[in-house]
């Protein structure tokens, strides 16, 4: 599919479909429409006096120009009140329209933009397209039947200096879209196909891919770096870990570089502790923060960032077995803190301990670790935002910064000694987990012990890793929630 750029006026604009976008009661200040409208004979006019059509959000008109205009159709697209308006408006209703059978079935697709923030609203314009329309049809037996019918896309300006901004736009937009498919098709793989060593493969071959070094240790190797919490996790499946280590560097070479570190259980059953059997099909997606990171340093790669980050994604499969980890087991992590285990399903912290420590050999500038880490998200927050946590302001300014722009929602929590305390073991230097209660709390605290003297922040999307329902740019399943974020606060680095 090509995504291109071009300059015209409305009505001269040829295409299979020509989206104009239109604002809640907006028609009567609206001349472009209103000449639009003039030349299909006032059915706009009636479609808005009738209430057919508003210009609410992700309200969608579909008008056949019956040759009264170049292009077949002409599509209305609700980005709601003007007031506000924002790229994301844009986005969920370039979302909402990808998914209609009009759409769908056209070989050209005109998006015309005549106002706001160009270069922004094209970005926007192009995930909520791509994002929207996404499938997952890689174990479906018919999937080389479905065909793509559309070929062409173009967002049009009707001003020529409206072009370079579109086209940085249609860039941005184009990577931002690939790296969200990237980390929600591998998050859709069920754990056969996507144990630890082929998603450590897989990374291997992204990042030859994209120029980027990639190491991974095997299991001897993560034995001889004394990964004991990690090993810990692993030792109840037949699947041997993997810790897959990503280095870009297009930086300064005396620049420090930025740290991501992701959660990648390619299967998590909880082990002894069992999860319910209703939460278990999900669980195949409890590797999105390793996802998320893998396909952030590829995007940094592709947009050419001028920074020096490093993705550290320490992999493993959660399993009851007669090897497993049992409660009161106690393991020993890579920085020699000793953890007392008292549930096999607070897992995904333990991995994290030891990507963390080793995030130190690095002498990051920050760290960043994103993961579905706790069900006490879902009681934070529910299903809408992800809890953030912390130990620097100045790194937790720029994520909120980054969410709001890219309307990825997060919220700061604290971590306060109460929560500190609650992690301390009788028997141990810690515990891995410290109740239901402030579990999203707890669970930070306890990572807080493994990170060394540098800005750190801690991105928990469990519960908005998974859409339940579908949402306009967002279809049901894995999510990608966070990527944007990440890569936003990426190019926005230096600023």
């Amino acid at each position: 599919m090509k995504i291109q750029s071009e300059y015209s006026g409305l009505t001269d604009i040829k295409a299979s479909s020509l989206v104009k976008f239109c604002t809640e009661s907006g028609y009567g200040n609206d001349s472009r429409l209103k000449k639009l409208d003039e030349k299909l004979g006032g059915v706009i006019t009636r479609a808005y006096d009738n209430g057919e059509f508003e210009g609410k959000l992700n309200q969608i008109m579909v008008i056949y120009s019956l040759s009264r205009l170049p292009s077949h159709r002409i599509v209305l697209a609700g980005v709601g009140d003007k007031k506000r308006l924002n790229p994301d408006s844009y986005r969920q209703a370039t979302g909402t329209l990808s998914r209609i059978p009009a759409i769908k079935s056209s070989e050209s697709i005109a998006f015309f933009l005549d106002t706001g923030d160009i270069e922004k609203i094209s970005a926007a314009v192009v995930e909520g397209f791509m994002l929207g329309r996404f499938e997952m049809l890689d174990h479906k037996s018919d999937r080389d039947k479905s065909q793509e019918k559309t070929k062409n896309i173009r967002i049009i300006g009707n001003n020529p200096s409206y072009i370079p901004r579109i086209d940085r736009g249609i860039s941005y937009g184009c990577v931002s879209s690939d790296s969200v498919v990237l980390a929600r098709r591998l998050a859709f793989q069920p754990g056969n196909y996507l144990p630890p060593r082929k998603f450590a493969a897989e990374a291997r071959t992204l990042a030859k891919k994209h120029k980027i070094r990639c190491r991974v240790l095997d299991e001897k190797q993560i034995r001889s770096e004394k990964m004991g919490a990690l090993l810990g996790v692993a030792q109840g499946s037949a699947e041997p870990p993997r810790f897959v280590i990503l280095e870009y560097n297009e930086g300064k070479a005396n620049m420090k570089p930025i740290v991501l570190v992701g959660k990648g259980i390619t299967f998590d059953s909880g082990g002894l502790s069992l999860k319910i059997p209703e939460k278990m099909p999900e669980m195949k997606g409890d590797m999105q923060g390793g996802a998320i990171v893998l396909s952030a340093v590829i995007a940094a790669a592709r947009l050419q960032l001028p920074l020096n980050i490093v993705g550290l994604i320490p992999l493993a499969e959660n399993m009851p077995s007669s090897g497993a980890l049992k409660p009161g087991d106690i393991v020993v992590s890579r920085k020699g803190k000793s953890i007392e285990i008292i549930s096999t399903d607070a897992e995904g912290r333990l991995i994290l301990a030891d990507a963390l420590d080793y995030a130190d050999s690095f002498e990051p500038q920050a760290v960043i670790d994103i993961a579905t880490l706790t069900g006490a998200a879902l009681y934070v927050l529910g299903y809408s935002g992800a809890p953030i946590l912390g130990n620097n302001k100045k790194l937790m300014d720029a994520i909120r910064s980054s969410a709001d722009a890219t309307a990825e929602k997060v919220w700061e929590m604290p971590i306060w000694d109460e929560y500190r305390d609650l992690m301390k073991s009788p028997i141990a230097d810690l515990k891995n987990s410290g109740g239901k209660p402030a579990g999203t709390c707890t669970a930070a605290a306890f990572l807080e012990n493994f990170i060394g003297d540098w800005p750190w922040a801690h991105i928990d999307i469990a519960y908005t890793d998974m859409e339940k329902t579908g949402q306009p740019y967002t279809p049901k399943g894995a999510s990608g929630f966070g990527m944007r974020l990440l890569i936003h606060l990426l190019s926005n680095w230096g600023n």
